[in-house]
């Protein structure tokens, strides 16, 4: 295991972005993701996707140069066909065009088309909240969760995300999968040969299990809970954007590289002065977030609100690197020999 600084991981991630064929503001959106994602201690969204990045890039997965096309449907809602880019540079651009109309309307929402994976949706809601605003983030995956009473999967590991500013610097933010876990969290543990927790996974029967390596499915939070939040996402992003949706959307890793996966996003930004005015807002968000802070906690435990642990964690990782484990590293070596790009780190 190797501790390596922010801005050195950050060098590396562009070097090879840029050889990879993507312009500036593109390489910015996908390099800055992964590396931010990852000094959050989200590692399964983060870094280790770099290979695979690059990869969808070379082999025509992804398009490296977008040329996006906005149309401003009804005043404060927009649609934006992403040209098949990286799903990190759709979702940064949308949020920007969203900001905007909800400045002038009190709400802005920005459905995306022809997109690509985007990583942790928190990238994209955090960008919004640290400039004042209330913002959800919503993307799609293919099928990946257990369908509630089925025996396969149909809906993707949705995500929802929500961020929003208070007096202290890191806004509140709940991102999350309507699973246990993420699947690439679970690719993660795959690769580290870690166990996952009981009742996270199903195997090709169905039944639960605690070893990556035969999941084939994972299973929804709160039983048709979570299944309902997956199908959520999935009429946001699927639906209403005009993408595939369900057993549709090819497969993030075993699908062919040379052809897009034709993604949806779905982005809402909201001015916090409704009912009250912004200071006021953000006092009370503060005042929340305090009071759960100094709830009663049981002995060794610590009452957290979302995003807590990703605020320490990224205070950690700014002092001390980001870690990267051997399997990764080597990765990076190959990466650095593929593209003949010097490894900073």
């Amino acid at each position: 295991m190797k501790n390596i600084q922010f801005d050195k991981v950050y060098a590396f991630h562009r070097a090879v972005l840029t050889k990879a064929g993507l312009d500036e503001d593109t390489c910015e959106a996908v390099a800055f993701g992964l590396c931010e994602t990852s000094l959050r201690g989200v590692d399964s969204h983060g870094i280790r996707l770099l290979p695979h990045y690059t990869r969808s890039a070379l082999l025509g997965r992804k398009n490296p140069r977008p040329n996006y096309r906005f149309k401003q449907v009804f005043p404060a809602f927009g649609h934006l066909d992403a040209d098949n880019t990286f799903g990190h540079a759709a979702g940064m651009k949308a949020i920007d065009l969203a900001i905007p109309l909800a400045q002038e309307y009190g709400i802005g929402a920005v459905a995306v088309s022809n997109s690509s994976h985007p990583g942790a949706m928190a990238s994209f809601a955090l960008r919004a909240a640290r400039k004042g605003y209330i913002a959800f983030a919503f993307t799609h995956a293919n099928a990946l969760v257990s369908s509630y009473g089925g025996k396969r999967s149909y809906f993707g590991t949705n995500p929802i995300c929500i961020a929003a500013p208070r007096k202290e610097p890191e806004p509140f933010c709940l991102d999350m999968a309507p699973t246990m876990i993420s699947w690439n969290k679970l690719l993660d543990a795959r690769e580290r040969g870690e166990a996952l927790p009981d009742k996270y996974a199903v195997d090709e029967k169905g039944n639960p299990t605690a070893d990556p390596a035969l999941a084939q499915a994972l299973l929804p939070i709160g039983g048709y809970k979570g299944y309902g939040i997956a199908a959520m996402g999935e009429v946001l992003c699927g639906v209403l954007t005009g993408m595939a949706f369900g057993r549709s959307i090819p497969p993030m890793f075993t699908s062919s590289m040379d052809n897009p996966r034709h993604l949806g996003q779905f982005y809402m930004v909201m001015r916090v002065d409704i009912c009250q005015s912004q200071p006021d807002f953000e006092s009370r968000l503060q005042q929340m977030t305090d009071e759960v802070r100094r709830e009663p906690r049981k002995p060794g435990e610590q009452v957290q609100l979302a995003n807590d642990p990703q605020i320490e964690e990224a205070q950690r990782r700014q002092k001390e690197g980001i870690p990267i484990d051997d399997y990764l590293w080597g990765e990076f070596q190959k990466l650095s020999s593929e593209m003949n790009v010097e490894m900073l780190l």
